[in-house]
């Protein structure tokens, strides 16, 4: 084993021999080891190959994983594995394995493929339900349109499907304007519709952030052709898709005598885009996935905002059981800040905020749970497991904000980031909104490369269409990219 790595386990060895050989003596040894552990080199190179003598044809291969261990509160009513009552659970599981290769096979022909799992616990192995186990008219669900989880434990959580998130060929027309086409990741909406998930400011998404998962989409991908670039300051990304076709419709709920919508089969392309102003240093653009956080190495703000409509890609019923369809219209304005603070003490502060408005039809409502590995339908409105009122019909109101601390805490090979959110939903099927918080902090090993993250989420619980208490869960991440 190297000096080095035998000097990070003494660490704490040595701190508590203070008393026993004497605190000058102490000290010195423990400085001395802490100097040793700080030379440890953790840069490596991108795995990168050339396809020619000057690198302008190149191939880039990166693989990263994401394991979370968590400790749920679970919401009421839910089962565990073995048939009874649940009030707690604690599980690992991988919440994404992928790799993504891409080639400039040419100065103007990009290749892009990106496959991989997510969400394999040990109750289920990620592969999405089908059907319209998202509709509020179901709800409490018994299937969680994400993870696939249902009422069968264990059927389905060894060896999960392997499929390709993306694949999709760009060709570049003329400086600033690009243009492509397959199964891509060029979203609309806002900037976290597209968000990477390789350097997050938060553990990770709110989900709410990609308002089709798993339902006219294939993981936030659609097929379509799209276009990109940058012009001046602005930034664009524009599409025309054929959404995935799949639902059963909506209902009406005669308890409340009210239309309910919910995704129906249909053959309607769709449009999107995003557009934003860069106002400082420029952000790459050559791949679709936007930075959460750049760790103070650039000077960003931007603000922007962007659509999705689907026409009538929903539908409900009225009281004498017609159908009415619906179309599906989203927009967002969002605003980012990354900046670094002092530069000697490697500080700096990203800021995101943003506002949804969804229209998915009267009522529209889907309950999602990551990782859920709750049992049964649970007994209020979100379901089982730590499943909750996502998506649907209203306006989201998101924020998050991180502080990079001073880098000299931990020494070289370390540096802490605590972050926050907040967020308010307030959806049409509800008589009332709801507040929630995340809040936690990222230890970065070797920056967003090698990272563990530690965060708490609080959810509404929601009984009688309002809110009538909270529950909360921890999630420890641990983060690693090549």
């Amino acid at each position: 084993m190297k000096p080095a790595y035998c000097a990070l386990v003494c660490f704490v060895f040595i701190q508590m021999s203070f008393e026993a050989v004497g605190q000058d003596s102490a000290q010195v040894a423990y400085n001395s080891a802490l100097e040793d552990a700080n030379k440890i080199d953790n840069r490596y190179k991108p795995l990168v190959w050339n396809l020619d003598s000057d690198g302008s044809r190149y191939f880039r291969l990166i693989l990263w994983n994401q394991i979370w261990a968590k400790a749920t509160e679970t919401n009421p009513g839910t089962l565990g594995v073995d048939g009874n009552p649940k009030n707690k659970t604690v599980d690992i599981g991988i919440r994404r394995a992928r790799i993504l290769a891409y080639a400039q096979v040419s100065p103007k022909i990009l290749f892009l493929a990106h496959f991989g799992i997510n969400n394999q616990t040990f109750t289920n192995g990620g592969v999405p339900g089908g059907g319209n186990s998202g509709n509020a008219g179901n709800i409490p669900v018994t299937v969680d349109p994400v993870t696939g989880i249902g009422n069968n434990a264990g059927t389905s959580a060894k060896k999960p499907q392997m499929f390709l998130h993306d694949v999709w060929t760009e060709f570049k027309v003329s400086n600033g304007f690009f243009m492509g086409m397959g199964l891509h990741y060029w979203n609309g909406i806002s900037r976290l519709s597209s968000q990477g998930t390789l350097n997050m400011l938060t553990l990770d998404a709110p989900i709410f952030n990609w308002p089709l998962i798993e339902m006219t989409d294939q993981f936030a991908r659609q097929f379509g052709v799209y276009a990109k670039g940058q012009l001046g300051k602005w930034d664009y990304r524009v599409a025309v898709n054929k959404p995935f076709s799949v639902g059963e419709g909506g209902i009406f709920e005669s308890s409340r005598n009210r239309p309910v919508a919910a995704n129906i089969v249909n053959d309607n392309w769709a449009t999107q885009g995003y557009i934003a102003y860069q106002f400082f240093e420029k952000e790459n653009n050559k791949l679709p996935f936007f930075v959460g956080s750049y760790l103070g190495s650039k000077k960003v703000f931007n603000i922007g905002g962007g659509w999705h409509h689907h026409p009538k890609a929903t539908s409900s019923q009225n009281q004498s059981g017609q159908i009415q369809k619906h179309d599906i219209a989203l927009w967002s304005i969002d605003s980012f800040l990354d900046l670094p603070l002092r530069k000697s003490k490697g500080t700096a502060i990203t800021v995101y905020a943003v506002y949804y408005t969804y229209d998915f039809g009267p009522n529209y409502l889907r309950n999602i749970g990551i990782m859920n590995v709750g049992q049964g339908s649970g007994s209020t409105q979100n379901g089982t497991g730590n499943a909750q009122p996502t998506i649907g019909t209203g306006n989201v109101f998101y924020l998050q904000t991180g502080f990079l601390l001073p880098g000299n805490m931990l020494g070289r090979n370390g540096k802490l980031q605590p972050f926050g959110t907040l967020t308010h939903k307030d959806f049409e099927y509800f008589d009332t909104g709801s507040w929630q918080y995340d809040l936690g902090m990222n230890y970065f090993l070797n920056g967003h490369q090698a990272k563990i993250s530690l965060q708490y989420s609080n959810r509404p619980i929601f009984e009688n269409y309002q809110k009538s208490s909270s529950a909360g869960e921890f999630i420890l991440q641990t983060h690693i990219y090549l």
